[in-house]
């Protein structure tokens, strides 16, 4: 795995995917007090020593759900927004050993990343 595209990938899930359906990081262009509303006055301060900006979710959010293949897709998604099965299960999910897991889940990983820098490059 490559570090810098798992905390992405964690601040990506946690922003536009989590559990109960009410993101548990602030940011992303809301007001400090809906996120302190939505968080029932628990602040979270995950995000200001984060090295990923929460304008990067977006981004994230399309290469995830339009670029990736679908196996990549599978792995993310398992990955990172299935809060409620054990890992055996999500390697069962996905159809493949634990190992082909994590060497998709690299392989993902770099697609991220390399569709990111394609993306900072172009703008």
């Amino acid at each position: 795995m490559i570090d810098y595209m798992d905390e992405a990938l964690r601040l990506w899930a946690a922003e536009f995917h989590a559990p109960d359906g009410v993101p548990i990081v602030g940011g992303g262009g809301g007001s400090s007090l809906a996120t302190l509303i939505a968080c029932k006055g628990e602040l979270i301060r995950s995000t200001a020593q984060g090295r990923v900006l929460l304008e990067r979710s977006a981004e994230i959010e399309l290469i995830v759900n339009k670029h990736l293949p679908f196996e990549e897709h599978q792995v993310v998604i398992e990955h990172y927004t299935n809060h409620d099965s054990l890992e055996h299960q999500r390697y069962e999910a996905c159809g493949c050993s634990r190992a082909q897991f994590y060497r998709r889940l690299h392989k993902a990983h770099e697609s991220i990343r390399d569709q990111l820098i394609n993306r900072k490059r172009a703008a």
